[in-house]
């Protein structure tokens, strides 16, 4: 192994998580497949391939290209989403809850995905104390994931 492939290794290695915790299907691949890195750079949710992927703490991320795959190698923890990829308006209610991957917000160096659905928009509830929210979701989220 490479020093550079150990480096990187260790790097993602160095995270604790809990992927028994996150919102995966059983393919492992987070967000429904959606860049986490695009969230970042370009303000949009936008598709990955299976062409594009990297693995961090055995949870899978697919990018949507060789650009968006090496910014995540470069700085992978600085790209995740938070709560592991569950509600976060639910999360603060301490409940895991499906998101619509293209309901999100960036917020502090932060990617906070939302529940949407014809009855409801998890994200106006976010917006209206999302200082308070957050503090109570990352409280939920440490107790139910333990990291």
């Amino acid at each position: 192994m490479s020093v550079l492939a150990a480096v990187f290794t260790f790097c993602l290695s160095a995270q604790a998580a809990n992927p028994t915790a996150y919102n995966l299907p059983a393919n492992k691949v987070a967000i429904q497949g959606y860049d986490p890195v695009t969230y970042f750079t370009l303000g949009k949710a936008v598709l990955g391939s299976p062409s594009f992927k990297a693995v961090q703490d055995g949870v899978t991320y697919h990018f949507s290209s060789a650009k968006t795959l090496e910014t995540f190698q470069a700085a992978p923890t600085s790209y995740l989403p938070t709560y592991g990829g569950w509600c976060a308006t639910a999360m603060a209610k301490g409940e895991k809850v499906e998101i619509d991957p293209k309901n999100f917000k960036v917020t502090n160096g932060r990617l906070f995905l939302f529940f949407n659905a014809w009855y409801g928009d998890a994200k106006k509830t976010w917006l209206k104390d999302e200082a308070g929210q957050e503090k109570l979701a990352d409280a939920n989220w440490k107790k139910l994931s333990g990291e």
